[in-house]
């Protein structure tokens, strides 16, 4: 068994929360005085962290406003968010496999932590995970290794026993930032050809398919 350990971003790799992120933008936008963002425009800022989606979306480089915007994209995202989350099909069933074959398994996302939990607890599956990293819970968000660093530490496992999973461009820097294998899932917004300009052990239509990466066989791209 080459990998040990499998980190997985959460949003468009594991699961689906667009329409509650779509809402809660919109919400925080509205609020600050701005239009309605485009469904397609907040989609490829989903990943970074709210304050830099904010700058993108707005262009303004106010940090204040950039806050606030947070504040109020977290307040309606507490009313909405879990409900509006789901999981894509099969990947549970997926991870209880992986889980039960002795692989750790860790999330680590720029989502809050709590909110993490909230959607593992609404599909009571929270046993599946040894490790969750949030948004909350680093200094530097992705594409700042310093939460994959974190779980390698409490593993207690070497770089090379590590595959690190995401559907973005900053999950691709995450991992080459951080110093693990990356592989790529495209059932987000980035295209496989944007993926395959980072270093990756392959790059997967969806997450099924990276069984063969993971148990170490031949993947043909």
């Amino acid at each position: 068994m080459k990998y040990r350990g499998l980190i997985f971003d959460f949003d468009y790799t594991l699961g689906d929360s667009t329409d509650g992120i779509v809402m809660c933008v919109n919400t925080a936008l509205e609020r600050l005085g701005y239009a309605r963002a485009k469904r397609e425009a907040v989609q490829k800022t989903i990943g970074l962290h709210l304050e830099e989606t904010y700058r993108v979306l707005t262009s303004d480089v106010s940090e204040h406003q950039a806050a606030e915007f947070a504040k109020f994209f977290r307040e309606k995202a507490d009313e909405i968010m879990t409900e509006s989350s789901s999981f894509y099909p099969g990947v549970l069933e997926l991870l209880e496999t992986w889980h039960n074959q002795d692989y750790y398994l860790g999330i680590v996302t720029t989502k809050y932590h709590y909110r993490i939990q909230a959607i593992l607890d609404k599909y009571q599956v929270s046993g599946l995970f040894h490790t969750i990293v949030g948004g909350e819970d680093v200094q530097k968000p992705k594409p700042d290794p310093e939460g994959v660093l974190k779980v390698i530490e409490q593993w207690k496992l070497q770089k090379e026993q590590i595959l690190y999973v995401g559907d973005s461009l900053v999950d691709a820097k995450t991992a080459q930032a951080a110093g693990v294998d990356f592989a790529g899932v495209t059932t987000g917004t980035t295209k496989r050809e944007e993926l395959e300009q980072y270093p990756n052990v392959g790059i997967a239509g969806e997450l099924r398919e990276l069984q063969r990466i993971i148990t170490h066989e031949v993947f043909e791209k």
